[in-house]
C-alpha cells in the first residue's frame, strides 16, 4: 500500500466518521469560521480549563471532505494540550501547508501530515486551513 493511499484513507476516515463533530458540553470558547470561496462553514467549540489546557473540543457545520477531515484531525491533536502548544501546532501546520515544514514538524503533526500535499492544490489550501485559522483566531 502506497503512502498516498494511507494518507487518503486517513482523510477519508476523518471525513466520513469524524470523532469530534457535534457540540462540546460546557464549551468556554466558540468561533465560526467561513471559507467564502467554496462555502465551507464551521463552528469550533473548545472547553478550556483555568490553567489553559484544552479539555475538550468539537465542531459543527458543513464543507468539503478536506475541511471536515482537517478540523477533526486538528481537534485530535490539540485536546489535552495547552493553548500555547495548540498555537505551536497551528504554526507547524501552516509551515507544512506552505511547504516550509521540517520533517520533525510534519512528524509532530501526526495524522495532520496527511494534508502535506495540499500545497500542490492551491484551490484546496483554504479548505485545509479553515479549522486551523479559526483555532488561531480563537486563541489569540
Amino acid at each position: 500500500m502506497s503512502l498516498e493511499s494511507v494518507y487518503g484513507q486517513v482523510l477519508n476516515e476523518h471525513n466520513l466518521h469524524p470523532f469530534h463533530k457535534g457540540e462540546t458540553e460546557g464549551a468556554t470558547l466558540m468561533l465560526e469560521g467561513k471559507n467564502p470561496s467554496c462555502g465551507d462553514d464551521i463552528i469550533l467549540q473548545l472547553k478550556v480549563s483555568e490553567d489553559g489546557t484544552i479539555e475538550d473540543g468539537s465542531f459543527a457545520g458543513s464543507g468539503c471532505a478536506i475541511s471536515q477531515a482537517s478540523v477533526d484531525i486538528m481537534l485530535d491533536l490539540i485536546i489535552g494540550e495547552t493553548k500555547e502548544r495548540a498555537l505551536e501546532l497551528v504554526g507547524e501546520f501552516m509551515n507544512m501547508i506552505h511547504g516550509k515544514a521540517t520533517e520533525e514538524e510534519i512528524e509532530d503533526l501526526d495524522e495532520a501530515g496527511a494534508l502535506k500535499d495540499i500545497s500542490h492544490m492551491p484551490a484546496r489550501v483554504k479548505c485545509a486551513v479553515l479549522g486551523w485559522h479559526t483555532l488561531e483566531e480563537m486563541l489569540k
